[in-house]
């Protein structure tokens, strides 16, 4: 700290302090990024992205998709609606799947909202997030533009004391995502049924007591208001482990079966849940999948997924829904994306990204069987593509004899 400054007039002004950062992200070609260390203390290494949306940080921090990663806000104001048990999308919140870093442009300010519980740097803290605020957010993510995801270690020490040298060694001995499995740190231990329906405006979430037929949701990472979707259209869900067998969920009797959304690279998971959905998808039971469910039906079809350079994450993606024509913003979290080239006969490209051509949704001709790269549950993001639930519950309803449902509202 400086000594006061004395004016010509003799008046002193206050102290200059001088900064002393926090908290530091390390890249693992040794760039290093300082700024105010917030939520839990220590270090983790990660892959480091950029995410786009304007709204529901607290649904993308517990998005169980983002585990083995370090999400940068391009958004500048995090945390002014606060923090509630509502909009947290993993399963089990215990276990804390989901990002393990956050970035943020400016300082947390207090909650603001009116569903506020507790302050976001609180939660970071219980929730074992390492966050990083006042740092440019602008240029970091022009960095992972121009030469993509990068490994990194985010650190904070509230005494600032980082071994800088140390932590770049940490960051480039880390192996990253490629060929990793994370499904399996993030499944469900066990089977459970889930009847929570989508939340309602001043009403809250209720349940569903009379379902018409039976959902088996494999968890590979699943989100809450997948659940809620399925089971708000009628649904009973089943739950089962991400290491399932075609045995395990046909034991279930299910009258459909979703894949789930899950952080890692599908080839590794696939590993063991690809020949789990080879024999499912032999049986007549509508398939659905999104995400890392869409990646690995592709690889059970004889395709193949690929790295992306920076990934999609945000929920602002045009995508364009080519058995309607239609074109809708949706939410997406991926950095893996299934080759389009790799497709065999008979699996049909039904949905594609308007930024970069990359393929976001496949179906097999002439089966009950269908998937998307993006996320229709939204939370956080634009509801365009809930029809695509509508669609699912159509193809068991057409095995029940049930008239179907609209898969749009009027006026959409």
């Amino acid at each position: 700290m400086t000594a006061p400054i004395t004016t010509d007039a003799g008046a002193k002004t206050a102290a200059w302090t001088e900064f002393k950062p926090t908290a530091v992200l390390v890249l693992a070609d040794g760039t290093v990024i300082e700024g105010k260390g917030l939520g839990a203390t220590g270090a983790c290494e990660a892959e480091v992205c950029f995410n786009t949306a304007l709204t529901g940080y607290e649904e993308i921090l517990t998005d169980p998709s983002y585990a083995g990663q370090i999400v940068t806000f391009t958004f500048p104001h995090i945390g002014n609606v606060g923090t509630n048990r509502e909009d947290i999308e993993d399963l089990t919140p215990a276990n804390r799947a989901g990002a393990v870093g956050a970035i943020f442009k400016a300082d947390i300010t207090a909650p603001s909202s009116y569903r506020a519980a507790e302050h976001l740097d609180d939660w970071l803290k219980a929730r074992g997030v390492i966050a990083l605020a006042g740092v440019d957010t602008r240029a970091l993510t022009a960095l992972i533009r121009e030469k993509g995801m990068p490994n990194g270690v985010i650190a904070h020490d509230p005494d600032g004391n980082f071994d800088i040298p140390a932590l770049t060694k940490r960051a480039a001995a880390w192996h990253g995502l490629l060929d990793l499995d994370l499904a399996k740190d993030v499944t469900s231990g066990q089977s459970s049924v889930w009847t929570e329906k989508p939340w309602v405006w001043n009403e809250g979430f209720d349940e569903q007591t009379a379902p018409e037929f039976h959902v088996v949701a494999i968890d590979y990472g699943i989100k809450r208001n997948i659940l809620r979707l399925i089971a708000g259209l009628g649904a009973k869900v089943t739950i089962v482990p991400a290491t399932a067998t075609a045995d395990d969920v046909l034991a279930h009797k299910p009258d459909g079966i979703f894949l789930s959304n899950g952080p890692g690279d599908p080839a590794a998971t696939g590993k063991y849940a690809v020949p789990a959905i080879q024999d499912l998808i032999k049986t007549d039971i509508p398939v659905f999948g999104i995400c890392l469910g869409h990646q690995m039906l592709a690889l059970a079809l004889g395709g193949g997924t690929k790295k992306m350079h920076q990934g999609h994450h945000g929920a602002n993606h045009p995508v364009r829904d080519d058995t309607t024509g239609k074109v809708e913003i949706v939410s997406m979290n991926h950095g893996f994306a299934v080759d389009a080239d790799s497709l065999p006969d008979g699996v049909e490209e039904t949905h594609v990204s308007l930024f970069d051509g990359s393929n976001c949704g496949l179906r097999v001709t002439g089966k009950a069987i269908f998937s998307v790269q993006h996320h229709p549950e939204a939370s956080p993001g634009p509801q365009d593509s809930h029809y695509l639930f509508r669609r699912f519950a159509n193809l068991i309803r057409a095995r029940q004899g049930l008239a179907p449902l609209p898969e749009r509202d009027q006026a959409a």
